[in-house]
C-alpha cells in the first residue's frame, strides 16, 4: 500500500493571455493545462499549442510529470511555443 504522506508529482502547463480588450472572460481547462484570458485569437492559439504539446507527449509515450527540462524545451520548440532566439 502507498504511503499517504508520499506526494504524487504533478505538472501543468499554464497559459496567461494579457491582450484582452473586449471584456470577455476566457478560460480553458484540459489535460495537463489551464489557460486564462487573452483575446479570442490569443486564447485560440494557446489552446492549439496546449493540445499539440499533449499530442507530442503521447507520441513520446510520456506524461508531463516525466519529462525533464531538455525534453520540455524540445517539445516547446517543435510546436512553436518558444521563439528560436530564446534560451
Amino acid at each position: 500500500m502507498d504511503d499517504p504522506r508520499e506526494r504524487k508529482r504533478r505538472a501543468m502547463l499554464l497559459g496567461l493571455g494579457l491582450d484582452n480588450e473586449d471584456g470577455h472572460v476566457r478560460y480553458t481547462k484540459g489535460e495537463n493545462f489551464r489557460l486564462f484570458g487573452g483575446s479570442q485569437e490569443t486564447h485560440e492559439e494557446m489552446q492549439d499549442k496546449a493540445i499539440r504539446f499533449n499530442e507530442e507527449l503521447k507520441k513520446r509515450d510520456k506524461r508531463l510529470e516525466d519529462i525533464n527540462r531538455e525534453e520540455l524545451g524540445e517539445i516547446a520548440d517543435s510546436i512553436g511555443l518558444r521563439k528560436p532566439d530564446e534560451d
